[in-house]
C-alpha cells in the first residue's frame, strides 16, 4: 500500500467520522443511516462507512475516541499538577475543564456535546461513551473525589453521580447548540462554563439531604 493510498483513507476516515458526529447530534445515532453518512461525507460507495469502521457501534467509539484522547492529555496533566488534594472542587474542577476547554480549542459550530447526548440516550450505545470515556485519568479523579465528599447514604451517593454527570452532559450540549445558532448564553465563553460547572457539581454534592419516606 503506498503512503498516497494511506492518505487517502486516513482523509475519508476523518471525513466520514466528521459527517457522522453532525448527523448524529442533529438527529440521533438510529435515525441517520450509514448510506447517508457515506453521501454526505463525498463517498461513491454506500458501503464506505462499513468498510472503514465495521458496526455503528464501532464508528460511534471511533467518535469518541478522537475527541477523548486529547481530553485525557489534558486531566493527567492536571492530575499531575494536583497530588493528593483534600478539596473537593479541585477533583471536580480535574472531571470537568478538560473537556469544556477542549471544546473551547474546536472550530465552531461544535458537534461533540450534542452528540455525546443523543448517544447518551440510547441504552446500547450509552454503554459505548461510558466505557471509553471512563478512562485511567477519570477514575483516579473520581476516586480523589469520593475521599472528599462527605458521608452520604449509598443511595443519595449514587443519585448525586448521576446527576452531576447529567448536568455536565445536558449544561454543555444545550452551550453548544445555543453557540451554532447565535443565541445568547449564560457564560461568555467555555472557560467562564468550566466555573459555573464546577460551582453547580460541587453544590450539588454537598447539598443537605432529605431521606425518602416510605
Amino acid at each position: 500500500m503506498t503512503s498516497e493510498t494511506t492518505s487517502r483513507g486516513a482523509e475519508t476516515r476523518n471525513q466520514i467520522l466528521t459527517v457522522a458526529e453532525r448527523l448524529f447530534a442533529e438527529h440521533g445515532v438510529f435515525a441517520v443511516s450509514n448510506r447517508r453518512i457515506s453521501e454526505e461525507a463525498g463517498q461513491g460507495n454506500n458501503a464506505a462507512v462499513g468498510y472503514h469502521f465495521g458496526t455503528k457501534a464501532d464508528l460511534v467509539r471511533a467518535i469518541v475516541r478522537r475527541h477523548q484522547l486529547p481530553i485525557e492529555e489534558a486531566r493527567r496533566r492536571m492530575l499531575a499538577e494536583l497530588g493528593d488534594s483534600a478539596e473537593a472542587r479541585d477533583w471536580i474542577t480535574c472531571l470537568v475543564r478538560p473537556s469544556v476547554e477542549y471544546l473551547g480549542t474546536l472550530d465552531s459550530p461544535t458537534w461533540y456535546s450534542r452528540f455525546v447526548a443523543q448517544v447518551m440516550t440510547d441504552p446500547v450505545m450509552r454503554e459505548t461513551v461510558l466505557d471509553e470515556g471512563f478512562s485511567s485519568s477519570v477514575r483516579r479523579a473520581t476516586d480523589g473525589l469520593n475521599r472528599c465528599l462527605p458521608s452520604l447514604p449509598p443511595a443519595v451517593r449514587l443519585e448525586r453521580g448521576e446527576m452531576a454527570r447529567h448536568l455536565i452532559v445536558h449544561v454543555l450540549a444545550e452551550r453548544e447548540r445555543a453557540l451554532a445558532s447565535g443565541d445568547p448564553t449564560p457564560r461568555p465563553d467555555w472557560e467562564s462554563a468550566a466555573h459555573g460547572l464546577i460551582d453547580a457539581i460541587t453544590g450539588l454534592w454537598f447539598a443537605p439531604v432529605t431521606e425518602p419516606t416510605a
